[in-house]
């Protein structure tokens, strides 16, 4: 019994020891991710002032700024739309292909039967010999059924690399996957607060064409009364008509930008027009961490994260076409029935199990496999230098929304004083005017500059909180990552469990 257990013993331990070795020798070189030294943004310092440390999620930057309207849009489209349900449909397809290369690591088992019915030609090559023999049957019948396996053994590893390819090609579809729920929230967004700049535009400026028909109006009374001339007149009337051309423009403007969120929500144009018909404030921007690194950016940026998959995916198919150099060998058995009589099928007597083995080895094919290993090196070689440029257009992204948002705030700031010192200004030359100590050139002069100055304020309005998306959006926001939501679920259990 002692040696019984003893040699169990150790051939568990062979086995053991087999496998270690099976699994470890998988030929190619193995992954490291790249490292990405990149210094702290430098426009970061410009913006300091307007950061803060910031409640509001990067995932959900929208909550931020406070607008219910917003956040129903957004929640919408990231519903709704149909790019992302595209994306969503190829994450589908690559874990598919994830999972049918890992099922190439096990055995594969079929079951198969078969039923042949023949009737032998006496003028054939069987019936001319055998015909005449008392044993020959002309109409044969013969029945076979029974289970069949076969499995590659991946000695060299060829075929988990090909697995471990697919697992990191899947990865870097969920990260597109991810930046398209990115880019959706962010182009949402950025109609949204487009069609709240034109509508204000538009109040500002049929606000204008009210006042210059008042003014119209007072030009005409004053010229019945022998106070103004025709040339006043006229005047006042072009001032007039220029308001009036500024509408169309921004109500196409608006138009186009309503069609878009209608599109980003995955419906016919027009279908939601109804529900911004009435203008609302641009919310104010929220505020920004001011705290925000390269390192956060890389790993928070799903075409940064899906570069780098990618470069993995490639690292693994070089273990794959180094694997040709070795031989392959496979293991195949069955154990069927084979019968000339149906009712005679399951009887020890037709039991019929099959077993055999298979070597192949590319020993010559002209340098196939060299060449087919130094594509997958240049294509890794190709992969190395796309994940490098992502990081570099990445970092890109960021310190342009980090300048942007800077000047355009500036822009809003000294715009707002403009517009106040121009409303003054106007209002004192209609007072002089009417008093007869200035022209109307003059107070003409004022509500030209009022209209432009009014406009460009709100315009800037508009694009100072688009920068803001463009900012959340260079910093990777608006997706959850795995860590993100396992760091949320272990908050939640522990604000449970405190409870």
């Amino acid at each position: 019994m002692n040696y019984i257990r003893d040699r169990i013993s150790k051939m568990k331990v062979s086995s053991l020891v087999f496998s270690i070795t099976l699994a470890s020798c998988a030929v190619g070189p193995n992954y490291a991710p790249p490292k990405s030294e990149l210094v702290p943004f430098h426009n970061l310092a410009d913006v300091s002032a307007a950061m803060a440390p910031s409640t509001t999620p990067l995932d959900r930057w929208w909550l931020g700024f406070n607008d219910p309207v917003l956040v129903t849009l957004v929640q919408r489209a990231l519903d709704q739309n149909l790019d992302l349900a595209a994306a969503l449909a190829r994450v589908h397809q690559a874990r598919a292909a994830a999972r049918g290369a890992g099922a190439q690591l096990l055995p594969t088992a079929d079951l198969a039967g078969s039923a042949t019915f023949e009737h032998q030609s006496l003028r054939g090559l069987l019936g001319t010999i055998a015909g005449g023999l008392p044993t020959f049957v002309r109409n044969p019948q013969e029945y076979v059924v029974g289970p069949a396996a076969s499995w590659e053994i991946d000695l060299f590893g060829g075929l988990r690399r090909a697995a471990a390819a697919s697992r990191n090609e899947a990865q870097a579809a969920e990260a597109d996957q991810a930046g398209t729920r990115v880019t959706v929230a962010g182009e949402t967004a950025d109609a949204y607060f487009q069609i709240r700049g034109y509508q204000a535009r538009l109040v500002v400026a049929e606000s204008q064409v009210s006042t210059d028909e008042r003014l119209v109006q007072l030009v005409r009374d004053r010229y019945q009364a022998g106070a103004a001339t025709e040339r006043e007149i006229a005047q006042a009337e072009a001032l007039l008509k220029q308001a009036r051309a500024t509408l169309p423009s921004l109500r196409f403007a608006l138009e186009q930008q309503l069609n878009r969120l209608d599109v980003l929500m995955g419906v016919q144009p027009g279908t939601y027009a109804h529900e911004l018909a009435t203008a609302r404030e641009i919310p104010p921007i929220p505020a920004i961490s001011g705290d925000q690194q390269p390192t956060d950016m890389l790993r928070r940026r799903p075409d940064v994260i899906a570069a780098e998959r990618r470069l993995a995916a490639s690292n693994e198919r070089i273990g794959v076409a180094i694997s040709d150099y070795y031989p392959k060998i496979s293991l195949s058995g069955a154990l069927g029935f084979d019968s000339l009589s149906a009712g005679h099928l399951f009887i020890s007597g037709a039991f019929q199990p099959v077993g055999g083995g298979a070597l192949r080895w590319r020993l010559f094919d002209f340098g196939k496999v060299a060449a087919e290993v130094a594509q997958a090196r240049g294509a890794n070689a190709e992969a190395l230098a796309v994940y490098r440029e992502a990081v570099l257009r990445a970092a890109e992204d960021v310190e342009n929304a980090l300048s942007g948002l800077t000047q355009t705030e500036a822009d809003v700031i000294e715009l707002q004083d403009e517009v106040q010192s121009l409303v003054k200004a106007r209002d004192l030359a209609e007072q002089a005017y009417l008093a007869g100590s200035i022209t109307l050139t003059d107070v003409l002069d004022a509500d030209r500059q009022l209209l432009i100055a009014q406009d460009a304020f709100d315009a800037n309005r508009a694009d100072a909180a688009r920068a803001a998306v463009g900012l959340f959006r260079a910093l990777g926001g608006g997706w959850e990552s795995q860590d993100q939501i396992a760091t949320r679920r272990d908050s939640s259990r522990a604000s449970s469990k405190a409870s």
